[in-house]
């Protein structure tokens, strides 16, 4: 018994869809297993990966079939670096809703021997010839790990001082913000030192603007010797310096600070100007704490680098080559 004409084009529609998709898929794999990127295809239902192209195991050292082992979800699985599974998780997300057409991102695969590969992912939606909904997304990963090299050196270049090779007022700026946030959102403490160099200008007068320089150098490796992170040392302008010390009270800054000072002496850079020093270059350095959430009204962080200044006022007024101190207390970030 013949089918009905409408059965007839119906399965032969559904013949043609097939022959098509299966046409698609060799395709696909074809110019995949050409390719130099990597190019990995996932289900849009669940995201669960179906493909990994061979390209994988030169870029990161994984067989497709070993990293499909590892997890074949496309945001969820143990290659893809810890801290950037929430944002790419997230964005993939956002992409299977189609709140985004497009999918861009950097990230981090971890290559089989434990060091990261940077990678520049491009993503796209493919549809189903018939029903025109999405079935599979297809992402194509490029190594882009010199271009981030190149891109932290240019970021460290813009943030570092030239002549001390400190970090610059810029990043200090940066680093000051930073800090106080994250004091303010723990209710801590956080101390900051500034650091003038004793007469320097007469230093400078005396014995030339190429030996300052060499001095400046000197004292801010005395500095970077004396300050373990989480300390963040900067040159603040001339022959100033600022050194924030996250979670340090007055007391531990004030530690700080003598060590400092001491180190400083101990250079025993001759600088006849300098009565204080005895004769050899010295400094006077500020001391300034801020106390979070207390229920003060100062402006903040800028009351902390008023405070400091005053503190190293405070410093030279006394006979400089000393430590001088102040105290701060803040309730927000904002002053009120």
């Amino acid at each position: 018994m013949a089918l009905p004409r409408f059965l007839q084009r119906l399965l032969g529609r559904a013949g043609r869809d097939e022959r098509h998709r299966a046409q698609e898929h060799e395709t696909f794999k074809l110019v995949a297993e050409q390719s130099l990127d990597v190019i990995f295809r996932a289900r849009s239902s669940d995201g669960r990966v179906t493909y990994i192209s061979p390209s994988a195991e030169r870029l990161f050292g994984w067989k497709p079939e070993d990293m499909m082992k590892r997890g074949g979800d496309v945001s969820a699985n143990s290659f893809l670096h810890p801290e950037d599974q929430p944002r790419v998780g997230a964005a993939v997300a956002r992409h299977f809703s189609s709140e985004v057409s497009d999918l861009k991102l950097e990230f981090r695969i971890m290559h089989r021997d434990g060091h990261p590969i940077w990678v520049e992912t491009n993503a796209r939606t493919v549809a189903d010839p018939v029903t025109g909904k999405p079935t599979d997304l297809i992402f194509t990963m490029r190594d882009i790990s010199a271009k981030k090299v190149r891109e932290e050196a240019l970021s460290l270049a813009a943030r570092t001082d030239g002549l001390t090779g400190l970090a610059n007022r810029r990043a200090f700026d940066e680093a000051l913000d930073r800090e106080w946030t994250s004091t303010l959102a723990m209710g801590g403490r956080m101390s900051l030192l500034l650091l003038d160099v004793d007469h320097f200008k007469l230093f400078n007068d005396s014995y030339g603007h190429q030996v300052g320089d060499d001095c400046l150098r000197a004292i801010s490796g005395a500095v970077s010797s004396t300050c373990a992170p989480p300390a963040f040392a900067a040159r603040y302008g001339g022959e100033e310096l600022a050194i924030i010390l996250p979670g340090c009270d007055s007391a531990e800054a004030c530690a700080a600070a003598e060590k400092i000072r001491t180190a400083i002496l101990n250079l025993r850079v001759p600088h006849t100007g300098n009565p204080p020093g005895g004769g050899v270059v010295s400094a006077s350095i500020g001391v300034a704490t801020a106390l979070a959430g207390m229920g003060g009204s100062t402006t903040m962080p800028q009351g902390l680098l008023t405070a400091a200044d005053h503190a190293l006022y405070k410093a030279k007024a006394e006979g400089r080559n000393r430590v001088g101190t102040a105290m701060v207390i803040a309730g927000d970030g904002r002053g009120g």
